[in-house]
């Protein structure tokens, strides 16, 4: 009997015999990779300090998109803006034919006053709610932005020896919909073909936190949950503060309201199988101090990992909710939007990613069993539609304990510009040995 392993070998050796050496791929050396990146880390550096100094919020990230279209184009890119409004997508192709992998970053920045005291700290102001407010990037989306364009550079010069084609995916308004906008940045860059022509076989991301710097940390399946925002209306009759019963007491309601909605968080979800946070964050109502108003607004936000789950509690609270109005005489609007699904972290991609990024942060700096965490990121629907892996990047200041290091979102967040060359290489490496495959 003819040995088939035997036949397969000789097979294969006689077809790369028959390839030119320089169609064969032979994965670039991580000495190569490294030196490019810091090549490029003053001009990375000099972005992220760049974009501080000029935040925007979400669709008004106009002085941002051109900065990274300008940059695209000066590499050769083929670049197209105005996708979702600001968003800008890079393609690079190789010098070879093969499969496509996207990078992206977000750019938007939040209504915050920063409080870092960075000589490039933000003095911006911008337009939301109809109100001039501050604005910062206090979530990181400066460094994410800059990494990538350091990426896409250190690419560029390997183009010849890329198998495939890189989408670079830069997008608007990830901290959600503005006021009146009916989808956020993601959604609304798929709708307007951001996944198309090419259409990516994977896609990845990543986001700095608090964290040990330099380390990377994620999770097969739910990594970060979904988020919704819950809107509450009760609706009463106004009355003297000293003859609550000849009106309707919205406040006392709402009062309720807030703690039924704890109780049946803490009291009916098993939060070791399916963690949950249901949060009341704002409630408005009422002018004067012995005026009992005939209106409350109420809003928080719904954190899930489980979508049964998310939608069987939505349901009894939206029961609960109108039970206790009616308790008190009232009526109540329940509503619930979704901010971001669930980014859910393909299994198989996470699994082969684990020692790429091991490549580019070292070895004990990776952490692939990271615990799922409540905050959201809108790359869950990027990762829908294509396979993804979104991790973090730990950006805490050398010496400080990320427990107690301010957060994303607070005026004094900050990032350890030491941690930028690791996100390159990330991204680099990431799309290097995807391509390489």
């Amino acid at each position: 009997m003819v040995n088939r392993h035997l036949l397969t070998a000789i097979f294969a050796a006689g077809w790369l015999l028959g390839v030119p050496a320089a169609a064969r791929s032979t994965p670039l050396a991580l000495a190569a990779v490294e030196r490019a990146v810091a090549a490029e880390l003053p001009k990375v550096v000099a972005w992220r300090r760049d974009l501080h100094a000029h935040p925007e919020l979400g669709f008004a990230e106009t002085r941002t998109a051109a900065l990274v279209a300008a940059h695209l184009q000066t590499l050769g890119f083929e670049v197209r803006t105005g996708v979702a409004r600001t968003g800008v997508i890079g393609i690079l192709r190789g010098g070879r034919p093969g499969r496509v992998v996207a990078l992206r970053a977000d750019m938007d920045a939040l209504p915050v006053l920063e409080a870092t005291g960075l000589p490039f700290a933000s003095t911006a102001t911008g337009t939301y709610m109809g109100n001039t407010v501050p604005v910062a990037h206090a979530c990181g989306h400066d460094a994410h932005v800059a990494m990538l364009m350091g990426a896409a550079e250190v690419l560029a010069g390997m183009k010849n020896r890329l198998r495939g084609t890189v989408v670079f995916i830069f997008q608007p308004a990830e901290e959600g919909a503005p006021p009146g906008e009916p989808k956020g940045g993601a959604a609304l860059m798929i709708e307007q073909g951001a996944l198309r022509d090419p259409r990516p076989d994977a896609v990845f991301g990543l986001h700095v936190v608090p964290g040990r710097p330099g380390t990377l940390f994620y999770r097969p399946r739910g990594f970060m949950a979904a988020s919704d925002r819950v809107d509450i209306v009760l609706q009463g009759r106004q009355t003297h503060a000293a003859w609550p019963w000849k009106g309707v007491d919205v406040i006392s309601a709402a009062a309720d309201v807030v703690q039924t909605i704890n109780s049946l968080t803490a009291r009916t979800v098993d939060p070791t199988t399916t963690p949950t946070v249901f949060t009341i964050a704002t409630l408005q109502a009422g002018v004067r101090y012995n005026i009992i108003p005939d209106r409350a607004v109420l809003s928080g936000t719904l954190r899930t990992f489980d979508i049964a789950e998310r939608d069987d509690l939505v349901r009894r609270v939206g029961l609960a909710v109108d039970n206790v109005a009616a308790n008190y005489g009232a009526t109540a609007e329940f509503s619930v939007h979704q901010n971001a699904a669930l980014v859910f972290n393909d299994e198989a991609l996470s699994a082969w990613l684990a020692p790429v990024l091991v490549e580019a942060a070292g070895a004990g700096a990776v952490r692939a069993d990271a615990s799922p965490t409540t905050i959201a990121e809108d790359f869950s629907y990027l990762s829908r539609e294509i396979p993804g892996v979104f991790y973090h990047l730990g950006a805490s200041q050398a010496g400080v304990d990320p427990a107690t290091a301010p957060s994303n979102h607070s005026p004094g967040f900050d990032v350890n510009e030491a941690v930028l060359p690791v996100g390159v290489k990330a991204h680099v490496l990431t799309a290097l040995r995807f391509l390489e495959r």
